[in-house]
C-alpha cells in the first residue's frame, strides 16, 4: 500500500510538515511554511519528498515494494 503523506524536515530552519504527495506529477520545489526557504531535490533524488520527506515519493515506493529498480517520478 502506497503511503500518501509525508513530513517534510527544512534543512535551514529543521522544522517539520506534513504534506499529501501527489501520484501524478513530481514536486521539484517546495516553499517551507516556516522560514520560506525554497527546498529542491538533493542532487541524485527525484523530488523533494525524497530529499527532505520521511516517506519517498509514490512511484520510489512502488519501484521499492516491487523489487524493481528505483526510478523517478
Amino acid at each position: 500500500m502506497t503511503e500518501l503523506k509525508s513530513t517534510l524536515t527544512c534543512p535551514k530552519c529543521r522544522e517539520a510538515s506534513t504534506e499529501t504527495m501527489p501520484t501524478n506529477a513530481c514536486r521539484f520545489f517546495y516553499d517551507c511554511p516556516h522560514c520560506s526557504e525554497k527546498l529542491r531535490p538533493l542532487a541524485g533524488d527525484c523530488c523533494v519528498f525524497c530529499s527532505y520527506g520521511d516517506v519517498p515519493c509514490p512511484p520510489i515506493q512502488e519501484a521499492r515494494a516491487n523489487g524493481t529498480p528505483t526510478k523517478c517520478c
